[in-house]
């Protein structure tokens, strides 16, 4: 039972992934063939800035295994690090353009939206 909904899980992860890179290699190919480059040239780099994740997700898969313990707290430092960077960047400048209040309790509501539905997914 374990294996089976591991292997789903994974199986879901891979295909998130791969439609991830769709619009990932379109923001590296796009800026390069308005910058002057071929089509031919920047499709190729769309293509190369995605070929590192393979290796690096089975790097990561081995890092993972390794780090099993310290995972959860590494992933909750990664999530505050985001949450910050939202907070500290976005924040700041809505407040420069008029719509501070909007996006100060979008962030508040996002974020109990999102505990909610860890506590009640979990």
């Amino acid at each position: 039972m374990y294996q089976e909904c591991h292997q789903g899980i994974i199986r879901n992860l891979a295909i998130g992934i791969g439609i991830q890179n769709f619009p990932e290699g379109l923001a590296v190919s796009l800026p390069l063939q308005a910058a002057g480059f071929s089509t031919l040239k920047s499709f190729w780099y769309g293509q190369l800035s995605g070929m590192v994740e393979p290796i690096a997700g089975v790097l990561g898969a081995a890092g993972v295994s390794l780090a099993a313990p310290a995972l959860p707290y590494a992933l909750a430092f990664a999530a505050g690090a985001m949450i910050y960077v939202v907070v500290d960047d976005i924040i700041p400048e809505a407040h420069q353009s008029g719509n501070g209040k909007i996006a100060s309790w979008g962030a508040m509501v996002g974020f109990l939206i999102m505990m909610s539905l860890d506590v009640g997914l979990a």
